[in-house]
């Protein structure tokens, strides 16, 4: 047997990947989180298949159901949302499937960020504004972050911020981030992006914070931030695809080659 850990992307049952799909579709154990994965994704799971949400399990709880597919030889399919390598606690789940000798594998989805992103329409790299999207979160009362790992160092990049689980502390993202972007530097929160009831919110960071607490949005949201996500602004164009600078899929091709007589 096989647990397939599968990104059902960020709540749009449309959006998780055909292999995702599938591979729910044929497992006899589903286990999602469904604090964060809609039923609707996992309500193609086969006749008669083992359907649990887990998301008031514990993880002991889960692995229990996974050992006990394992000694019937039985696949798990192990719903995570958006992503399973963001913020998805699969790390623990798998060294406990290490230990053990069972087997697993990472079938990846949508994240949060780029469903947003898409959300906006727009892109969140912008050419000589920003190349760099720096993903992150907020430690409130989840796990601490490591030294280093910081809003205020990350600010100081300048790059597009993705910041999860971070939404009760506006006041604190506003104090770090301002003196490195700016009181109007573009802010978007998304609220259950991909979800019926969606929200985007535009502000900047000298008023998001009191945009998003007249919403009254307290969790599932993820704020982006910075320069690119400004909804009318003036950039180069791309070298992607300037016909003057070739490249290898693209080479030169019926140039005159001019004399520059002043040589």
């Amino acid at each position: 047997m096989t647990v397939y850990f599968i990104g059902a992307g960020p709540g749009d049952p449309d959006l998780i990947t055909v292999k995702g799909r599938a591979i729910i579709e044929r497992c006899p154990v589903c286990l999602f989180a469904g604090s964060l994965v809609p039923e609707a994704v996992v309500a193609c799971a086969p006749d008669g298949a083992i359907v649990k949400d887990t998301a008031a399990m514990t993880l002991d709880d889960t692995h229990a159901e996974i050992v006990a597919a394992h000694g019937r030889g039985e696949d798990v399919a192990r719903v995570h949302s958006g992503d399973p390598s963001l913020y998805g606690a699969i790390a623990e789940q798998i060294r406990r499937l290490r230990a053990e000798g069972i087997p697993y594998e990472i079938v990846p989805g949508v994240p949060a960020y780029a469903a947003a992103a898409a959300a906006i329409g727009q892109e969140l790299t912008i050419p000589e504004i920003a190349q760099s999207i720096v993903l992150t979160r907020m430690s409130m009362q989840s796990t601490g972050m490591p030294d280093g790992e910081t809003l205020d160092n990350f600010g100081r990049t300048g790059a597009t911020l993705a910041i999860h689980l971070a939404v009760r502390n506006m006041r604190e993202i506003e104090r770090q981030l301002v003196p490195h972007y700016g009181e109007n530097c573009p802010v978007v929160v998304a609220y259950r992006v991909g979800w019926p009831d969606q929200m985007i919110i535009r502000g900047t960071l000298g008023s998001i914070r009191m945009k998003v607490r007249k919403e009254k949005i307290t969790r599932t949201a993820l704020i982006m931030v910075g320069p690119a996500l400004a909804e009318a602004q003036e950039f180069v164009d791309s070298a992607l695809y300037d016909p003057a600078k070739p490249h290898v899929l693209r080479p030169v091709t019926g140039v005159d080659l001019v004399e520059d007589h002043n040589t």
